[in-house]
Formats: C-alpha cells, sequence, structure tokens
C-alpha cells in the first residue's frame, strides 16, 4: 500500500476561487465525488489543503502503475484542473495529518470513515507511525549504490547480493519477493546503510515498488510499541518493506532466545503470509547463533540471504580511521592508528568505539585547547563519591573493614560497567548474595540495612526496602504452607534485600522437615530473583559454615562471605565515644580508663555482646550519672556536668573466672 503527497497549480484563478470559497452544497458535492474513487479497489484520492496558491492532494493506492491517470481522473471528477503537478510517496503518519486537515477544511466528510473504507482504522489505531520507525529510503543509481556498499564492512556478502540483484531484468511490476534478508551486525549504522543501499538496488532495478520502511524494534521479548501489531504492520506494508529489529548484544539475545520463541514465531507467520507483497529484513547481533537458529526453524520454505558484518585486520582498520578523521577535518596521528595491531580484527562498531573516543581527546588537545581543564562525565563518574547518607553512616562506623570493602566492591562493579558499557563489558546482573558471619552485637543487621540503601541512593536496588525474616517467618506450619510463604517474602523484599537470620535454623536436627522445603525454595526464588533481590544470611560463623555445607547449590549462588569480627579495646572505646557523642555527652579521662577496664573484662567472657554490650555500659552509666547528680545540689549543677559521664559512673564488674555471666541491665 503505497501513501502519496501530490501538489500542483491551478490553471485559472477560477478555478482558485471556487475551491477557497465553498458553501454547503460545494462542500457535500465534493465529499460525495471524493467518496466515488473507492471504486476502483483500494485506491482513494482527497483533496487535502489549498496553500500558497497550490493544491496539496493525497492518496492511497495498490501501486504506482497507471497512477498518472487515476489522479487525472480524480482531478476530473471534482472539477480540478492543475499545472506543474509532482507527487511524492510519503509515511503513514504525513496521511494522517494530511486527511486531519481535508476534514478540517472539509474536503472529506469523517477521516474515520476513510480508514474504514480503506481498511486502515486498526492500523491507525493500533501503531500511528512517525519518523521515528518509519522512513522514505531516497533514489540513487547504480554506480553510487555500489559505492556505498564498499564503504560498509559488510561489503563482501553485500555486494554479491547485489550482482544478483542487477543480473535479472527489470519488471514493469512486481511480481513478488524471490528472498528476503537477515543482517547480523552489532553497529546500528551499518545495518541502517545496508538497508538502505538493498532498498535502493531493489527500487531501481524494479524489484520493490515502495522505498517506505517501517522498523518494529523488539526489546525484552516484546515489541517496542502497540500490544500486538506485527499483523497491522504487515497490512499496513503490503508493497514496502518491514525491518524487525532486534537489540542487545549477541550474548543477551542468545540468552532470551527461548523466551522469545513465541514471538518469533508470531514475526515468522506473517512473514510467509506476506511474503510475496512485503519484503521483510531481520536485522540481528552478529553470532547471535540461537537466536538465528530459532528464525530458521519456522521460517520453513522461505529462502534467507545472509548479510554479516565483515571482521577487517591492520592496514584496512587503519585506513577506516584515516579516513573518519578527514571526515571529521582533523588529522589522524600516532594516537588513534596506534590503536590498531596488525594482527587482531575489528568489528566497524569497535573501531567508531575508538574513533569517537580519540575525536573527543582531539577536540580539547589540539582543535580547542582551552577545554583541556574540563573533564568528561566518565571522569567524573569514576571520580564521583557514592550517594546517599547511609555510605556516610557506614564510612563513619568503627571496625567492620571487610564489610565497607565488600560494598565499595558492588559499587564498583556497578559503576564499571555503566561507564565501560560501550567497551563491550558485559551487562548481565551477576549474583550479588552475600554470607554475614559474626557473633552477636558485631553489627551485621546494621550493615544491611545500610547496604540496602546505600543500594536504593545509587540506583542499584529500586526500593531499598530491608525485609528481615527468621525461622518462624519463612516455615509454614503445615505442609504446603512454606514454599508459599518464602514467595510471598521474596516478593514483598522486590528492588531491595531479604536478610535472613541465623538461617541454618531452618534446618538445625529438622532434616527432611519444613525446613528443606524452605531452603529448596529459597534457592529457587535466588535464582528468579537474582537483578532485583539481594539475599543476605546471617549467623554465627561455626554454624553458618556447616549450614553451607548441608547445600552445596546454597553456597554455589552466594557470591560474598563477609566476616564480622569481634571488636577489640579499643575499638569499643570508640564505639562508645561515637555512642556517648550522638547523645551529645563525653566522658572524663578516669571514665575512658575505666571503660577500657570494663571492655578488656567483657572481652574474655563467652556471651559477650560486642557493640550491644558497649550500648548496655553506657545506658547504664547515663542512669548511674543521673542518681549522681541528683545527691547534688541542683541550683549547682551546670550544663557541662549534665553532658559530663565520670569515672563514678562507670561500673567494672568483679570476674572471679572467665566463665562467670556479666549482665548489664536493669535487675541489678
Amino acid at each position: 500500500m503505497l501513501y502519496i503527497r501530490c501538489w500542483g497549480d491551478p490553471k485559472n484563478k477560477e478555478t482558485l476561487q471556487k475551491f477557497e470559497i465553498l458553501d454547503r452544497k460545494d462542500e457535500r458535492e465534493l465529499q460525495d465525488a471524493t467518496k466515488k474513487q473507492f471504486i476502483s479497489g483500494k485506491d482513494f484520492f482527497f483533496l487535502s489543503k489549498i496553500e500558497d496558491n497550490r493544491f496539496e492532494i493525497g492518496a492511497v493506492v495498490e501501486t504506482f502503475d497507471r497512477f498518472k491517470l487515476k489522479l487525472d481522473r480524480f482531478l476530473s471528477t471534482i472539477g480540478l484542473e492543475l499545472d506543474n503537478i509532482e507527487y511524492e510517496e510519503v509515511v503513514f503518519s504525513v496521511l494522517d495529518d494530511m486527511l486531519d486537515t481535508a476534514e478540517m477544511y472539509s474536503f472529506v466528510r469523517r477521516r474515520n470513515g476513510v480508514y474504514e473504507n480503506l481498511g486502515l482504522e486498526r492500523i491507525r489505531r493500533r501503531m500511528r507511525s512517525d519518523d521515528r520507525n518509519e522512513e522514505i529510503i531516497e533514489t540513487s543509481d547504480k554506480t553510487s549504490i555500489y559505492r556505498a556498499a564498499e564503504e560498509l564492512c559488510i561489503r563482501n556478502s553485500l555486494t554479491d547480493e547485489l550482482d544478483r540483484i542487477y543480473l535479472g531484468k527489470k519488471n514493469k511490476r512486481v511480481p513478488g519477493h524471490p528472498i528476503h534478508y537477515m543482517i547480523e551486525t552489532d553497529d546500528k549504522e551499518t545495518a541502517d546503510n545496508t538497508i538502505k543501499v538493498l532498498i535502493q538496488a531493489l527500487h531501481e532495478n524494479g524489484r520493490l515498488e515502495s522505498r517506505r520502511v517501517t522498523t518494529v524494534q523488539v526489546e525484552d521479548g516484546g515489541f517496542r510499541f502497540g500490544k500486538d501489531p506485527i499483523d497491522g504492520c504487515y497490512e499496513n506494508c503490503s508493497g514496502s518493506t518491514i525491518v524487525v529489529d532486534y537489540y542487545g548484544s549477541a550474548e543477551e539475545e542468545n540468552d532470551r532466545a527461548s523466551s522469545s520463541r513465541n514471538l518469533i514465531e508470531r514475526i515468522c507467520v506473517e512473514m510467509k503470509k506476506n511474503r510475496n507483497q512485503v519484503l521483510t529484513i531481520l536485522c540481528l547481533p552478529k553470532e547471535c547463533t540461537k537466536l538465528k537458529d530459532i528464525f530458521f526453524e519456522y521460517l520453513g520454505d522461505i529462502s534467507i540471504v545472509e548479510l554479516k558484518e565483515d571482521f577487517v585486520f591492520g592496514s584496512e582498520a587503519k585506513q577506516i580511521l584515516a579516513k573518519k578523521a578527514r571526515k571529521n577535518h582533523v588529522r589522524s596521528d600516532k594516537q588513534l592508528l596506534g590503536m590498531i595491531r596488525d594482527d587482531e580484527e575489528y568489528l566497524l562498531r569497535d573501531l567508531n568505539q575508538d574513533f569517537e573516543e580519540w575525536f573527543g581527546k582531539k577536540l580539547k588537545r589540539s582543535v580547542y585547547p582551552q577545554y583541556q581543564g574540563i573533564h568528561s562525565v566518565k571522569k567524573r563518574e569514576v571520580e564521583e563519591t557514592p550517594k546517599g547518607s547511609a555510605y556516610d553512616d557506614l564510612e563513619h562506623m568503627i571496625g567492620i573493614a571487610e564489610a565497607k570493602s565488600v560494598i565499595r566492591q558492588a559499587l564498583d562493579f556497578y559503576k564499571a560497567r555503566k561507564i565501560f558499557r560501550e567497551k563491550g563489558m558485559m551487562q548481565n546482573t551477576p549474583s550479588m548474595h552475600m554470607v554475614f558471619t559474626g557473633n552477636p552485637g558485631t553489627a551485621k543487621t546494621t550493615v544491611a540495612r545500610l547496604f540496602s540503601r546505600i543500594m536504593k541512593d545509587n540506583g542499584i536496588l529500586s526500593t531499598g526496602k530491608l525485609v528481615e525474616v527468621g525461622r518462624s517467618d519463612l516455615v509454614g506450619r503445615f505442609v504446603g504452607w512454606t514454599a508459599p510463604t518464602v514467595k510471598r517474602k521474596f516478593a514483598e523484599a522486590k528492588g531491595g534485600v531479604l536478610f535472613i537470620d541465623e538461617a541454618y535454623s531452618l534446618v538445625d536436627d529438622r532434616d527432611g522437615l519444613y525446613g528443606d522445603e524452605a531452603i529448596n525454595t529459597i534457592v529457587q526464588e535466588m535464582e528468579n530473583h537474582r537483578e532485583d533481590v539481594i539475599v543476605i544470611f546471617a549467623g554465627y560463623p561455626d554454624k553458618m559454615e556447616g549450614f553451607l555445607q548441608k547445600n552445596p547449590g546454597l553456597r554455589s549462588r552466594i557470591a560474598f562471605h563477609v566476616p564480622f569480627k569481634d571488636y577489640n579495646a579499643d575499638e569499643l572505646c570508640d564505639i562508645a565515644t561515637l555512642l556517648a557523642d550522638k547523645c551529645g555527652m563525653r566522658f572524663t579521662e578516669d571514665a575512658y580508663d575505666k571503660l577500657r577496664q570494663n571492655f578488656e573484662i567483657a572481652m574474655e567472657q563467652s556471651d559477650f555482646g560486642n557493640g550491644r554490650y558497649v550500648r548496655n555500659v553506657i545506658e547504664k552509666a547515663r542512669m548511674a550519672q543521673s542518681s549522681r547528680l541528683l545527691s547534688m545540689d541542683i541550683e549547682q549543677i551546670s550544663r557541662d556536668d549534665v553532658a559530663t559521664l565520670c569515672g563514678d559512673d562507670i561500673e567494672v564488674p568483679e570476674v572471679e573466672d572467665k566463665n562467670t555471666v556479666i549482665k548489664f541491665g536493669f535487675c541489678g
């Protein structure tokens, strides 16, 4: 189906005046005359507007054959005589705008009625085209077409196909398409230029009537626009070309090939049904073997010409870079050409990336040296510190060096993946599941909470929500309850962190019961949600190691093992100082000495609580301070007295042996 825009000059002033000033009767006659054009198949002509003393006419025709005769018939029907008539093929959106204008000027009675009569109402409703997915390829001659093909790194197979196209006899009418095409390249510019060369050659040789190309872009296993537009696209593109454009690298496409099977089958069904009316060009990443195999499985007896991007070596790669430099009006240099090794092969995509990076530096170094001090966005991103107050809170925490290191690694990985995407760094999300091992009070839960917020603040997790669970939250009371319960917790934690405390309690002395079902479901959900949920298992070091040994499938899915060591006396004193400072308080020198003495004794006990113990010591010291201040003359107490903890406020426990349990609390 072809969409045409025509324009011409009126032969006399009387004709111009007649159409500029129409009464209601004239409008109806014009609309009735326009409607009669449906008699001839799907060919339809309409007057769109009069502007600058020129008449614009729109047309929808099945073929260019006898187009001038059909146009003359329409002009005669509405009583319009034109000189200097010109016409061009346009895209669907231009046709839609012309019909909109015609309806506004009452040259057509109802635009939607036109679409209904033409059978285009579904197309307009579901895929109104615009310049982003539909274009008209300009015409060219044979010499220029071959010259353009030589510029492409796909030229070997493309030149062979051009020879076959020009070998055939030029037809007055297009009988059908003996073959369709599959372009395999990772470079969009190469794909676009290859399509352009093909369309120009086929049209110039009478193999393709329309130069209109409609691109259907496929992303994440679905079409970019519309709910199910592929059949509508083929209806719209009769006589022209559809490009099915798959996004992503070969690795990504091969990974999702199976999930795309139904989509590929739908494409192939429409492709085969319209094989002679619509030329189809499949654009796939280079070396996407799985995806290509599925296409071939469904294409049946359709013949496909594969056009693959060629590798270039040494001197040829240097010639390409030098030519790009000349085209951009700069001289190539040793830095540009030195990136090429004679014994390596290159794709045009890689050469383009290398050139753009060199060209940006060249501009600042030689052409505009005044901008040498302005750093690139990439460099700024490298130097940029992690965002958010949660990261600052983590950095101010005492100790936990291993945890800080792991979190920095995670942030650096995502930053590197973003910065070096164009250099081919794999974009699949790695497993980030973790194990936190340490005794009580070593800040495992606190770090998990900060970690989830840091991931949210830096755009890695969408919600940053922390869902804390234990055995009772995951294991159901009855048969069949556990798996759904685990799945609900993963759904709750989507976009955040699922923190499983004392995970080994799921299976401790309960082999074969509901805990095993919980673990099996956790392993399954960790894989299903590897990109939107990070699972952190936490617990005692020895018990956690035994737990992981029982579950090799679980161990293989955990990327980081983060030990939280017991704090030493200096770190405990620093924690105490930090806690006191948050309360607006300080220690005297003798209080600080007694704190150290207290911690050194407490550290010898088997149930020492680390950070929790420090908090208890501070709370008890503040209560002791309150009793001490109340026993003094209230009128003499200063602000400094209230903000100071002295030695008398710090209790040092007496310990007879290492097995004595030290308790701080309110029970005396």
